[in-house]
């Protein structure tokens, strides 16, 4: 859509915009290879994309080397804007620190501070754990337990079963994808609802509600986007979507048209698709992130800082979506401040 938008007023610079899509595959190997043949075969300007935190790192190694410009769209490790931070990425995801800072209130106030850890044994999954174990300390919680789940496992009902025989206040899925769909499926198939048992984590969405259902989708979460969001602009790509496709957009879908606008803008306003002018294009630059508060690209380590929406599912449709917001916290309000000592940018 936002290449359509771009394309149908005669492109950037005078010149049409073409994608060339590869597949990851949620794999370091397959993610490398397919941006170098990006990169070097077929020449492309820019890189954007990557959902896996370990392709995402590895693919921001490869673009400092060949001097590309890459945009990660579904990545939230924190070496991303950290210890692994580079000149040449741009992470437009909200970090795993800010979606815990902001969920973790929420779910301790709803549920209480005794929980109970799935995790995914992933990059994602861990940093995941580790951003809201954090967050829950800061809240005067306690772990009860944890256990690691292979990506790409669909029975949680022994690794359930375990949680509610230690009684948490809640259960808190580190997980992804349909990793996190067969996970609330066994949350609601053994009734921990009835127990007194919570569930929630650090990000949900549209994408993950869908495939659940209303019957099945419980829970706390933080959300990256969401279309009952009340801006002007929101609605307008809401509209959008449902014109083109004949469906509301899920987070995936902002994501894209959101970070994709993002980068055409700047080739603009640079004048040119030299990577070193458009990575100055988008530093410190204020942009419309089709939320309430203001969107902005901080300059010290390249972090999309924006509002984190708080929702909590429903079994039934509330209007646009599967979620009651219950919060929109500013980034201000969840994000550290940028670590100097830790990323250095060049």
């Amino acid at each position: 859509m936002a290449v359509d938008h771009f394309n149908k007023s005669g492109g950037v610079l005078g010149r049409p915009v073409r994608l060339v899509e590869a597949d990851d595959a949620s794999n370091v190997q397959t993610g490398f290879k397919a941006a170098a043949k990006l990169i070097k075969e077929d020449r492309v300007d820019f890189l954007m994309g990557t959902l896996n935190g370990e392709v995402a790192l590895a693919v921001a190694d490869l673009a400092k080397v060949e001097h590309t410009l890459f945009m990660v769209t579904g990545a939230y490790v924190p070496e991303l804007t950290g210890a692994s931070c580079n000149s040449h990425t741009f992470v437009f995801m909200p970090s795993a620190q800010m979606l815990s800072s902001a969920v973790t209130p929420h779910l301790v106030k709803t549920y209480g501070n005794r929980w109970f850890m799935v995790t995914a044994e992933t990059v994602d999954g861990r940093a995941a754990e580790l951003a809201m174990t954090d967050a829950l300390l800061a809240e005067g919680g306690e772990v009860l337990g944890s256990v690691s789940t292979p990506f790409g496992t669909t029975d949680f009902g022994a690794t359930l079963a375990q949680a509610k025989a230690v009684k948490p206040s809640a259960v808190i899925l580190n997980l992804y994808g349909w990793d996190l769909v067969h996970a609330l499926k066994a949350y609601a198939r053994l009734e921990l609802a009835k127990e007194q048992i919570g569930v929630g984590g650090m990000i949900g969405g549209e994408q993950i509600g869908r495939p659940l259902g209303y019957a099945d989708h419980a829970g706390i979460w933080g959300l990256i986007w969401d279309p009952k969001i009340r801006s002007d602009s929101s609605r307008h790509f809401i509209q959008a979507v449902i014109d083109k496709y004949q469906h509301t957009p899920t987070s995936r879908c902002y994501l894209g048209y959101t970070a994709m606008m993002q980068m055409l803008e700047a080739v603009q306003r640079a004048g040119t698709t030299e990577t070193g002018a458009v990575i100055k294009a988008l530093e410190g630059h204020a942009f419309d992130g089709l939320k309430e508060g203001r969107s902005y690209f901080r300059a010290s380590d390249h972090q999309h800082m924006q509002d984190v929406l708080v929702g909590k599912a429903y079994g039934k449709e509330l209007g646009l979506g599967h979620y009651q917001l219950l919060a929109t916290v500013p980034s201000d309000a969840v994000a550290s401040p940028p670590n100097q000592s830790v990323c250095r940018l060049f």
